[in-house]
């Protein structure tokens, strides 16, 4: 079993900084793929980034320049470091690890950003 808890969230102004983790723990060797999701009210749930094992990392094209996931095994924790955040960042950011055999899914609980204009 893998276990998922996001932290990190909170009330910003533009421009600012957040920096989000997600740790990870139970059979974390199982873990092929670790992403960050959002959603906003209203709006359907996103991929924002994901980062796979090997460390390939893409990113949807609103973030691309100002967001930046990456991982640290000793720590078995991902990142979303989000810079120069804007109103439209404002949603649950949640992550989402994919896991062997079969890739199947396991969700945190969520975490809300908040950026006021």
């Amino acid at each position: 079993q893998v276990r998922l808890v996001e932290s990190g969230g909170g009330l910003v102004q533009a421009g600012g900084s957040l920096r989000l983790s997600c740790a990870a723990s139970g059979n974390t060797f199982s873990i092929v793929v670790t992403g960050w999701y959002r959603q906003a009210p209203g709006k359907q749930r996103e991929l924002v980034a994901r980062i796979s094992s090997g460390g390939l990392t893409n990113y949807v094209d609103s973030v691309k320049g100002r967001f930046t996931i990456s991982r640290d095994n000793t720590k078995n924790t991902v990142f979303l470091q989000m810079n120069s955040l804007k109103p439209e960042d404002t949603a649950n950011y949640y992550c989402k690890a994919q896991i062997r055999p079969n890739l199947s899914e396991v969700w945190g609980q969520g975490t809300l950003v908040t950026v006021s204009s």
